[in-house]
């Protein structure tokens, strides 16, 4: 028997083989250009839509309008939300030359998941676990590449700053997977560490960890650079359009959603903070509500400039969660991003409070005050994210548990937004030759599958 299943709102999140590089042209950039603002769809010539129903997009793009879905379309492989996994995961696939439709109930990149907010930190010296580094490298390369063929800069490279207690486990972590795989750092004692960044007050018995190459990626940009990859490869995206079911037999899947019905020789989900309502599986995914701040500092920002101040996670205390912000890359009036990595509060993408509360903000400035006495300034904003977390914070990725003609990527835990293109690497590995040759067992479905 086929598998079903049916949920409300579906949307975003969001190996080996060597990718064309197809530098895209600038006339296919996304955001308000290249959207058919009736039906929200976006493609490319060739793809197996009526001639009559394309208008043109510029250079290897047209948009797609409602006559496309007169009769039901088929594609190599459908994905189910186009954040930044989903993204990533349509341009390999289209790279590699697959009949590709990705789907999202939202227009990509949106603020209402978990991959906005203009910042996202990237680096290598991996304390969660040194099985990341490998795959964060190639994160590296594939981000540089996208940059070559869309001329967008995405990785911004400040350097990063671990700071804590000498013998806590953020510390010694992190200089561990620096020395296993060889990545360049410089660990700093209080006064070394205030000297070079005195923007910080490290607190007695601190270590710094600097590491040279890290900085951070602009969630927006990434996104469209992927899409926009994608497109040109002759990928055909929907967006704003809800998915209503699925049905997946071994060989083959059927997609409903509020504008037409689509099949597909495999599909993948990558549907964000979306997942459990996507998958309707028991896979243990929990969603929880994280707040983001601008904070202009005490003193102004003068202190906090990108060549003066990198980015940054700092250990928090006791039973605490950890902290982590951005230099001034807004301008003189636009602050630090600030934010506590994890929450109690567990919510849904609908169900989530999305106002912000005095006492969001100063849990905030607490949590870091002790070591950047200048955060104690003036709120200029602050916006919430979701993070959609795993009992071991591993994301998932790998063939659904019971169905071969379904990849899954989920619960990325707050950390996974860096190591997008190499996840779309895997994605369409798996898609293509149910094999990946990255290292993922970490990473694999079956560890929840009771």
């Amino acid at each position: 028997m086929p598998h079903v299943s049916r949920f409300g709102d579906m949307g975003s999140k969001q190996a080996g083989q060597s990718q064309k590089k197809n530098r895209v042209p600038r006339s296919l950039a996304l955001g308000d250009r290249g959207i058919d603002p009736k039906t929200g769809r976006v493609g490319r010539e060739g793809s197996g839509c009526p001639r009559e129903a394309r208008q043109s997009l510029g250079e290897g793009g047209s948009i797609l309008t409602s006559t496309d879905l007169t009769h039901p379309m088929s594609f190599d492989v459908i994905i189910l939300g186009l954040g930044a996994m989903g993204s990533a995961a349509a341009h390999h696939l289209a790279a590699r030359g697959q009949h590709v439709l990705g789907l999202d109930q939202f227009t990509p990149p949106h603020d209402r998941g978990s991959s906005h907010g203009g910042s996202r930190i990237i680096r290598q010296a991996y304390f969660e676990s040194p099985d990341y580094i490998p795959l964060v490298l190639r994160a590296y390369e594939l981000w540089r590449e996208i940059e070559r063929d869309t001329g967008i800069r995405l990785i911004h490279t400040t350097g990063g700053l671990v700071i804590g207690n000498e013998d806590g486990d953020l510390v010694r972590r992190t200089i561990a997977s620096a020395k296993e795989h060889h990545i360049p750092i410089d660990v700093l004692a209080p006064a070394e560490l205030a000297a070079r960044f005195p923007a910080f007050s490290p607190h007695p018995g601190d270590l710094g960890v600097f590491e040279h190459l890290a900085g951070y990626l602009v969630p927006e940009d990434c996104i469209r650079a992927q899409l926009q990859s994608a497109i040109h490869s002759g990928a055909q995206l929907h967006f704003d359009e809800k998915v209503l079911s699925w049905t997946a037999a071994p060989d083959h899947v059927e997609v409903a959603t509020t504008r037409g019905s689509y099949s597909a020789r495999h599909l993948i989900i990558t549907a964000g903070p979306w997942a459990a309502e996507a998958l309707q599986s028991n896979l243990p995914l929990s969603v929880t509500r994280q707040v983001t701040a601008w904070i202009q500092p005490k003193g102004g920002v003068e202190g906090f400039l990108p060549d003066r101040f990198p980015v940054f996670i700092a250990e928090g205390a006791a039973g605490k969660y950890a902290s982590y912000g951005f230099p001034a890359i807004d301008g003189p009036n636009g602050g630090i991003k600030v934010a506590i990595h994890g929450s109690d509060l567990s919510c849904t993408p609908d169900t989530v409070d999305r106002q912000i509360h005095d006492a969001d903000v100063q849990q905030i400035i607490v949590s870091l005050q002790g070591r950047i006495p200048a955060i104690a300034g003036d709120l200029l904003r602050a916006k919430t994210c979701l993070y959609t977390m795993t009992p071991d914070e591993h994301f998932i990725i790998g063939p659904h548990p019971r169905l071969p003609s379904c990849t899954i990527a989920c619960g990325f835990s707050g950390h996974g937004f860096k190591f997008a293109p190499v996840i779309g690497e895997i994605l369409a590995g798996l898609a293509t030759r149910s094999s990946s040759t990255h290292p993922i067992a970490l990473f694999s479905p079956e560890r929840f599958a009771h």
